[in-house]
């Protein structure tokens, strides 16, 4: 009997073992997909925000010579010797515009510097180039006698750093003031700040909009709350990108909106409404409104109207009711609205590109001038490093204060 009881035991042990290998080899093309489109670009981004070879694959030997120069005068005749054999090198492989590209990110105006130098030194064969290679460089420019400028270059060099992050939060190391605000150029901070109002201000207005329209559907009957619904989520179906430049051909001077305006005599003038922060606000709330509508239906249909009538049954006045009885309950679906809208328009990029101008941009086309343009994959790593760990704050404020487990979509 017992030895029956212990075979039992084992089959229903690996029965249970079975059904959950079972249950883990579904879930994990979800795991792997994750994996691929989320953790993956993630680990990246925060890997190329610190690490930035570039510098010192190029010119690893003239950073070799900086370990043992003072800082204080410029560096000795063997590290400029260093320095024009490595530039002549990176002249015949055609290299220097890449490593004049990189000195000018540490450096401002080195880029010239660098190839105007490197077309000097690339003229010298290899005799010339061990007799006279540090005086052709301090004659190609008067940068490489400037302690300040390799200071730059040491800096540039390193393949772990963080200067990227003081660059995205507009700070320098001086190698002898220490750390400093930017005095030339104080922008990404301001982004940051003007991107977080203008996500405020788009949640507050597609709550102000959601909330009325969720609270008529919801106490509409089903057919007709189905069919409004549909219209609702009509939207979806259109592309974003043709949604947006609708609100170009509404918004522009010449536009439906300034055209209806000016026929009907209200304005003398058209407004230029296009390419500000008050078209991307306008465009973005349009774009958004779903998100905050549907988790306020859902919270909203399953609301009991009776308790409301039983509030003003008891002698509460309508407005008090609502405010004291049927309101904390939609708390739930508000705060779900409210998060859903407020993270992804921190991260919105076409809408404002579009339509925002120079006036109305964020930080995320910042980041992405940094990776099209600029090239710059390192600053743009940091950039938007920082903006994630701005919504996780702001995630684990709203968790502290108001309750991640409150959210309901439905």
């Amino acid at each position: 009997m017992s030895s029956l009881t212990t075979t039992e035991a084992g089959q229903a042990t690996r029965a249970r073992r079975r059904r959950r290998l079972t249950a883990f080899l579904f879930v994990v093309p979800l795991l792997a997909f994750i994996l691929v489109t989320f953790v993956a670009p993630i680990a990246s981004m925060l890997w190329r925000s610190v690490h930035h070879p570039t510098v010192a694959e190029l010119i690893p030997q003239t950073l070799g010579q900086l370990q043992r120069w003072d800082g204080q005068a410029t560096p000795d005749r063997d590290t400029l010797d260093t320095f024009a054999r490595e530039l002549h090198g990176l002249a015949g492989e055609r290299l220097s515009g890449k490593l004049a590209e990189e000195l000018n990110r540490a450096y401002a105006g080195m880029s010239s510097v660098v190839k105007s130098s490197a077309r000097q030194v690339g003229r010298l064969d290899a005799g010339q180039l061990q007799a006279k290679g540090a005086d052709t460089l301090l004659d190609a420019h008067r940068n490489w006698s400037r302690p300040d400028v390799w200071h730059a270059i040491q800096r540039a060099g390193q393949r772990y750093t963080y200067d990227y992050y003081l660059t995205a939060l507009d700070l320098q190391l001086h190698p002898e003031q220490g750390l400093q605000v930017r005095e030339d150029t104080q922008i990404y901070l301001q982004l940051y700040g003007k991107t977080l109002k203008m996500a405020l201000v788009i949640t507050l207005l597609c709550a102000l909009l959601g909330y009325p329209l969720a609270y008529y559907l919801a106490n509409l009957p089903e057919r007709r709350a189905n069919l409004l619904l549909v219209m609702v989520l009509l939207p979806f179906w259109t592309s974003l990108l043709v949604r947006t430049t609708a609100w170009i051909a509404l918004l522009q001077t010449n536009g439906v909106i300034n055209s209806l305006l000016l026929g009907i005599g209200l304005i003398g003038t058209p407004f230029e409404m296009l390419y500000t922060s008050f078209a991307t606000v306008v465009a973005m709330t349009h774009i958004l409104l779903p998100f905050m509508v549907l988790p306020l239906y859902s919270v909203m249909r399953g609301i009991d109207p009776s308790y409301l009538r039983a509030a003003m049954s008891l002698g509460a006045k309508p407005l008090p009711a609502f405010a004291r009885v049927y309101f904390p309950m939609t708390l739930p679906g508000l705060s779900a609205g409210a998060l859903l809208v407020f993270i992804i328009s921190v991260g919105y990029y076409i809408t404002p590109a579009l339509v925002g101008g120079t006036d109305g941009q964020m930080i995320s086309n910042i980041i992405a001038f940094h990776m099209q343009r600029s090239n710059n994959w390192e600053l743009a790593a940091a950039l938007g490093s920082l903006l994630l760990a701005v919504i996780l704050l702001l995630y684990w404020l709203y968790d502290r204060f108001v309750g991640v487990s409150n959210i309901k979509l439905g």
